[in-house]
This record gives structure tokens, sequence and C-alpha cells, in this order.
């Protein structure tokens, strides 16, 4: 490896020290009754969170407590993570290649080995249940999502790393790309090996993706007509063309009726501007489909009834918005810019 390379290697699992003190996971739940939302977070060796009001919820439809017995991962989580670190100053200060492979292998391993882990427990938390629950619904089950958004009932959860696994996610990020770039930048290899290399840049390239698409947290929640309520005006979502979304950089969701609540939510509210980390609009032509608000277009129409009278709606091509605009006699094509200072 060149110096740079093995600093990189170094600094990076040396900075894994750092969630022996942070949680590494975090599951949410949001509800019209708790727009706050209950969270609950794993550490390297104990939960935290709020967990009894999640266990009064969850007893109602049959679940079972949650508590640190179980999860018997938590007494060597600690020790796992220490090996990882090891390994990796040893690659770095012994400028080995074979144990920055053996790094890069443990920390897949790590990963595939944790989600599977999660969803097995998540699959046996939502669907044994118990029989004599006060609420029963026939065929219906309560597992967590493994990562992302899913709706549980009158609930949305999300799944996802918190900061301890975010540090790991990109010390394991940086281990990839270090491989990818000694294998690459060693000239030394004959051609015989050219292949193999080749092979492995592929490999590499691959777990790269898969560690940033599996890790991304950017999807918006799905909007459940007749459940959800406008965070602004706090009236039940129900017009499936309509809605906006903010999700902050917490992961933390805000739904809205329709671009007028969206903006005088964020007039309203001081510090929700240096919060938010996306905005996403329903699509008008395209029912449960969303549209970032920076790559959407907007029609503009005084006849075009929207929830609360914003009389504006999103669409993701040109095409569709001129197709819908042929009923309107006045109507315009705007910018996210003009929409979002309307109101």
């Amino acid at each position: 490896m060149k110096p740079i390379s093995r600093i990189f290697i170094a600094l990076s699992s040396l900075s894994m020290i750092a969630t022996y003190y942070l949680p590494l996971w975090q599951i949410q739940l949001w509800a019209p009754q708790y727009p706050e939302g209950l969270n609950m977070k794993i550490w390297h060796n104990h939960l935290s969170g709020a967990f009894d009001i999640i266990n009064g919820l969850n007893h109602y439809i049959g679940m079972r407590l949650i508590k640190e017995e179980m999860f018997p991962e938590l007494q060597y989580i600690g020790i796992l993570v220490g090996i990882y670190i090891a390994i990796g100053l040893l690659a770095a200060i012994t400028n080995k290649l074979t144990l920055l492979k053996i790094y890069v292998i443990t920390g897949l391993s790590y990963g595939i080995a944790a989600l599977y882990d999660f969803y097995r427990w998540g699959y046996d938390y939502g669907h044994n249940l118990d029989p004599h629950a006060a609420i029963q619904v026939p065929g219906m089950s309560y597992q967590p999502p493994v990562i992302g958004y899913k709706n549980l009932l009158n609930f949305t959860a999300y799944s996802g790393p918190d900061q301890g696994g975010w540090i790991i996610v990109a010390a394991s990020i940086i281990a990839i790309s270090v491989l990818f770039f000694t294998l690459w930048s060693n000239k030394k290899l004959s051609k015989k090996k050219n292949s193999s290399v080749q092979h492995e840049l592929r490999v590499a390239t691959i777990i790269v993706l898969f560690f940033l698409s599996a890790c991304s947290s950017s999807e918006p929640a799905p909007i459940r007509l007749g459940k959800d309520e406008c965070s602004n005006c706090k009236m039940i979502l129900t017009d499936p063309k309509f809605g906006a979304e903010i999700l902050t950089k917490t992961n933390k969701v805000y739904k809205f009726d329709d671009v007028n609540c969206l903006n005088n939510y964020i007039k309203n509210n001081e510090k929700i501007p240096s919060q938010i980390n996306f905005i996403f609009f329903v699509d008008y032509a395209n029912e449960g489909k969303f549209i970032l608000a920076n790559q959407a277009f907007y029609l503009q129409a005084e006849d075009l009834k929207s929830p609360m009278g914003g009389a504006i709606a999103a669409f993701s091509t040109k095409e569709e918005l001129t197709k819908a605009a042929a009923p309107y006699t006045e109507s315009k094509t705007i910018t996210w810019s003009e929409a979002s200072k309307i109101y």
C-alpha cells in the first residue's frame, strides 16, 4: 500500500473506537398521536430509548416486551468491533495486502451477518404474537424493516444505522476503496494475475455500490391516505394526487397535504430549514410516486383543487404537466423556487 493508503486505513480503524460510546442502530416510530416519534437505540452493549411506551403499545397487539435479554449479541459486539479495529491497524502497520483483504472481508461479513441477524430477530418478534392479544388483525404481522421505512397499522417505522453504525460503514467503504486503489495501482502484477485483479476490482466495486445503496436513507416514507395527518394543519391526508414530505438529516419525516401547508410550516418553524435533508412531492400523474422538489415541474392553476387551496401540482415530466394543464383556461408552469415562495 502507498503511505497515504496506510494512513487512511489506520485512521478509519481508530475512528471505530468511537462506536463504544455511540449508538450503532436506531428504530424510530411515528404516528398521529406521536408526531415527535418514539426512538429505540442499539449500542454495542445495551439498549436505550422509549421502551416503556413502545412495550405498552406493542402489548395490545400481542408482541413481546423488548428487553436486553432478547439480544445475546450485546455480549460480544464490542469484542467483534475490537477484532475489526485490530485487523485494520495490523494491515496499516505491516503493509500486508493479505491483511487488507482480510480486513475488507471481515467488514463485509460483519455487515451481512448483522443484517441477517436483525432480520431474523425482527421476523420472530413481528410474527410470533400472543393469540390472546386485545387487538388482532387476521393475517397481519408487525416485522420492523431491516433498513428504511415500513407502515405498521397507523405507525410509520424507520430502521437504519445510527452514529456509530455510520462510522463502521464509512470505515468499511474506505477499506474497500483502498483495496480497489492498491490493486489498480500495483503495476508489478504479472499478466497471469491481471485477470484476477480485474475480477477483484469488479467485486470491490459491487461491494461499494451495495453498501451505498443498502445504507441510503434518502427515500420518502409512504403516505397512508386516511391515516396520516398533515404536520401543519393536522388534517388527515386523503388526496392521492397531492402531498409533500420533509425528510430531515436525522431521518425524521414531516408530511403535508399540499404545497400551501408545506411552505407555511417551514415559515412558521425557524429550526426546520437547517434540518431539511430532502423535500419530496407526490407526483400528480403517478399515484403513490414521489419526486424531489428541485427536480419536479409545477403547474399552477386557480381551478386546480388541492386540499388546502394550494392550486399547485407537481409532475415528474413536462409532457405530463402539459397534458394535465389542458382543461384549465388559466394556468402556468412555475419553478420550485417560485412555488416555495408563494405562501
